[in-house]
């Protein structure tokens, strides 16, 4: 099956316009495929779930060649358009920034999720104009690929509790006009949950990606204040692994086997892959 990136990204985009996009991220092809069949109209990648499938830690750990070669193989495996997770870009400057984005696009994803985080434990946030520059160099590789790239531009301002807290929603807002400017199309501000702060964010210059976890607002009251994007991260990742404890666990235990009655059925999943 022949499939028309140009297309798709004109769908994502779309997604967007008609809020909120909800997306489930995946790590690999069973997951991705999963989630297509579960009615996503669109699949992000996390970069977390990517790592541990790789066997190495979060945030640094996974290189770029393995990355592209874990977003081929998701992008291959499923028919709706895919927004791929690529940490800070898997390199510092504009032109690897770039570099990155070109090899994206060719894997087949219509939209990538960049953040302003080095990925290096301990290291502060990239300058805002720093950071601007690199998503000015990836939405021109975009538009020299001719593919209408949707680019999620993420801050870690209150993921990593950057700053004085009375003064991060000003600091946010900052880099949401300079990576707006930049011509970023989201802004993801993870680790916001104060319904307040959201709805300032929203006010701003770009339509805002939530990423939620259980105990935070509803789909429906994130739609009430505006939110355009909802995601979750690595959180079902992280749940499959939990499940994969816990009927260890349930297993050597008790011996029974409760933990896998959702499991999805080995044809299901098996057709889903053929």
């Amino acid at each position: 099956m022949v499939i028309d990136r140009r297309a798709q990204a004109r769908v994502l985009r779309a997604l967007h316009a008609q809020p909120p996009l909800v997306l489930a991220n995946a790590w690999d092809p069973g997951s991705a495929v999963a989630i297509e069949a579960a009615g996503a109209k669109a699949i992000a990648t996390t970069s977390a779930g990517v790592s541990w499938a790789a066997g190495v830690a979060d945030a640094g750990g996974l290189g770029r060649a393995a990355a592209l070669d874990a977003l081929r193989r998701i992008v291959a495996a499923v028919s709706v358009p895919v927004s791929a997770d690529i940490e800070s870009g898997y390199g510092m400057t504009p032109e690897e920034v770039a570099s990155t984005i070109a090899e994206v696009l060719a894997a087949g994803a219509v939209g990538v999720n960049i953040e302003d985080s080095p990925g290096v434990d301990g290291a502060p946030l990239l300058e805002p104009d720093a950071q601007a520059e690199r998503l000015a160099a990836a939405r021109q590789a975009a538009q020299a690929a001719g593919i209408d790239l949707c680019i999620n531009a993420r801050t870690d301002t209150y993921l990593a509790g950057v700053g004085r807290a009375n003064e991060r929603l000003a600091a946010t807002m900052a880099r949401a006009e300079r990576y707006a400017a930049a011509g970023a199309d989201v802004l993801f501000v993870p680790g916001v949950v104060d319904p307040d702060v959201i709805r300032t964010l929203v006010s701003g210059p770009l339509p805002v990606n939530v990423m939620v976890h259980p105990g935070a607002l509803t789909v429906a009251d994130l739609a009430e204040l505006g939110v355009a994007r909802i995601s979750v991260g690595s959180a079902i990742c992280q749940a499959a692994y939990g499940l994969a404890a816990a009927a260890t666990r349930e297993l050597l235990g008790s011996g029974t086997y409760g933990a896998l009655e959702t499991a999805m059925g080995y044809g299901e999943l098996n057709d889903l892959l053929r």
